[in-house]
């Protein structure tokens, strides 16, 4: 009699034809994509569970995402037998058989996330992964105001979460900004993220290289707690934004006591 495994994957994906990871009716999903890769290799209707809920338009290169089947296919077989009916915009990098407790969401101690400003000329080979400015930035500055976004935080004017239940409150391991040829990058390393928060934290940002915000930008959207006055900083575009790696430790465990409101872990 067949058993089920939980099985953890790393999956990459140019996310510009998708609708997000998460599942929605009727729309091009990472999550729709892969459910279907999985069922027809495995003969399963899997239940994937991701790490992060990327938006419409953005990026992975290591989306952690675990699922349990019956099926006794080794799991580092999976890659080369899913990418086969996969389509080209999304791969599967590695599979691995990891304990029936792990959950990709909840024991996910680090995620990084890279935000990509274009400041050269417009190239379309690169416009679909990063967001086009065409002009210099003060990066110093930059680099300057994000010191202050390290450390934990109410993100609240960061984010666009509007239901006064939800806590808003994260903790920020590294925020660096790094001049990279003709592009500035945002790097950021932390527990999790609010829902819009890491495109809203390079949009500060993008505010205060270009001049349009002193670098208090930062500590003044952090001392933000009535949603009704923030002046929230600039959304840039999903298309910049990619998840770069989701860390689970040396011995992974569940780390909900850490974040107490999981349910809004991106």
């Amino acid at each position: 009699m067949s058993t089920n495994r939980r099985i953890k994957i790393v999956v990459a994906y140019d996310g510009y034809d998708f609708c997000g990871f998460a599942p929605q009716a009727g729309q091009r999903t990472v999550h729709g994509i892969l459910t279907d890769g999985l069922r027809q290799v495995l003969g399963d209707d899997c239940e994937i569970t991701g790490a992060s809920r990327t938006d419409s338009g953005a990026h992975a290169r290591g989306q952690v995402c675990h699922f349990d089947t019956s099926n006794p296919i080794p799991a580092e077989r999976l890659p080369r037998a899913v990418n086969q009916v996969l389509p080209h915009d999304l791969t599967l990098i590695k599979g691995e058989e990891v304990h029936p407790d792990f959950h990709s969401r909840f024991w996910a101690r680090k995620r990084w996330y890279r935000y990509r400003m274009l400041l050269g000329e417009r190239d379309p080979m690169r416009t679909r992964y990063a967001f086009h400015y065409g002009k210099q930035l003060d990066v110093n500055a930059m680099q300057v105001a994000a010191t202050g976004l390290v450390g934990t935080h109410d993100f609240i004017g960061f984010s666009q979460l509007f239901d006064p239940e939800k806590n808003s409150v994260r903790t920020l391991y590294s925020v660096e900004v790094k001049a990279f040829r003709d592009e500035v990058w945002v790097e950021v390393v932390g527990t999790a993220f609010v829902r819009g928060m890491m495109r809203r934290i390079s949009g500060a940002l993008w505010e205060i290289g270009r001049g349009a915000y002193p670098q208090s930008r930062i500590t003044d959207l952090l001392a933000q707690r009535d949603k009704a006055s923030i002046d929230w900083p600039t959304v840039l575009p999903a298309c910049g934004l990619t998840l770069m790696k989701v860390s689970y430790g040396r011995h992974p465990s569940d780390i909900r006591e850490l974040n107490r409101d999981s349910e809004t872990n991106r």
